[in-house]
């Protein structure tokens, strides 16, 4: 089945899609032409407020409506500039949207706003997260209620400026069979305001126990998305400058998680960003890319497309049509 877009009415990015009260709403980041020019570091990327969309039933036929802006930069007292990617998670009957922006000294943290419905509109607490840093934020809550976000992007992210959660004095790309910069995991506190621990490095690592490389055209550079599947904890990514979406799998959240493959092949624009569901015993794949824009990588639009496994819950490759 084709892949459908699905709000073309509007440049939207980056999709967190996630079930709420029988219904799929999605949270992307909203693009438009700011003027900036294109660099590594993603300063083309300025967006500036966050809207909601929730489809009416089947993904890939039902209605789907924009809730306008659920927060909006001025709204956000620490934020400076770029609202990245974000996600929501409910917790006792509070909707908490994680997401990424730059403060007022142009460093990217993680931020937390909070809502009574999934529709918002969301407020947004006076601070960031203790401790947060990079971009990218998904949250995946298990099946025992507890909570944890993923998080993190090199490049134009900032994660290369930090190790072991704390900032380097000169940032730091590794190289060739050096080990990559890894994703990072922390659980959240019960209110979701707060980590509850230090930030824990994703591994992964190849079939023989190795950790993927450097160089290794599949391993992590942004966009981690978390969900579970016959008991087994699915870690997918993108691959950044190799534009991949792939995936790996684990025992418990924070892993190791042994690579398996490519879920999406390279679409048309730079970036490639994603996140998984389960809605009515079908899986979907939500994504972007840039094919109305004619390939301009700033202003993407949002995707749906069925998602499938096979007998031994391997996702099945796919290419965006």
């Amino acid at each position: 089945m084709k892949a459908r877009y699905l709000f073309p009415q509007d440049y939207m990015a980056d999709p967190s899609a996630n079930v709420f009260n029988g219904k799929i709403y999605v949270y992307p980041s909203h693009d438009w032409d700011s003027g900036a020019a294109f660099d590594d570091d993603g300063g083309h990327f300025e967006m500036k407020d966050y809207h909601v969309l929730s489809i009416d039933g089947d993904p890939m036929t039902g209605k789907v409506t924009d809730h306008g802006v659920i927060l909006d930069l001025p709204d956000i007292p620490w934020a400076g500039r770029q609202m990245w990617d974000n996600d929501v998670v409910e917790k006792n009957g509070k909707y908490y949207l994680i997401f990424s922006c730059k403060d007022k000294n142009d460093v990217f943290h993680l931020g937390v706003a909070v809502a009574d419905r999934p529709e918002g509109p969301f407020k947004a607490q006076p601070d960031p997260i203790r401790g947060s840093y990079s971009i990218d934020p998904c949250v995946f809550k298990d099946d025992d209620g507890e909570a944890y976000v993923y998080f993190g992007g090199i490049w134009g992210g900032q994660l290369q400026r930090y190790k072991d959660n704390k900032a380097l004095k000169n940032e730091y790309l590794p190289s060739g069979k050096e080990d990559p910069i890894p994703s990072r995991v922390a659980r959240l506190t019960d209110d979701c305001l707060q980590f509850a621990e230090e930030p824990k490095p994703v591994i992964i690592i190849d079939e023989n126990g190795k950790k993927l490389t450097a160089d290794d055209p599949h391993r992590f550079f942004e966009a981690s998305w978390m969900h579970k599947y016959n008991g087994k904890y699915y870690f997918s990514y993108s691959t950044g400058d190799t534009h991949l979406l792939c995936y790996a799998v684990g025992d418990n959240p924070y892993g190791p998680f042994t690579y398996k493959g490519v879920i999406l092949e390279p679409v048309v624009g730079w970036t490639t960003h994603h996140s998984i569901i389960e809605f009515k015993g079908k899986w979907y794949l939500f994504h972007h890319d840039c094919v109305p824009s004619n390939d301009v990588t700033w202003l993407r639009s949002l995707k749906v497309m069925p998602l499938e496994y096979d007998d031994k819950g391997n996702i099945i490759t796919m290419k965006s049509e």
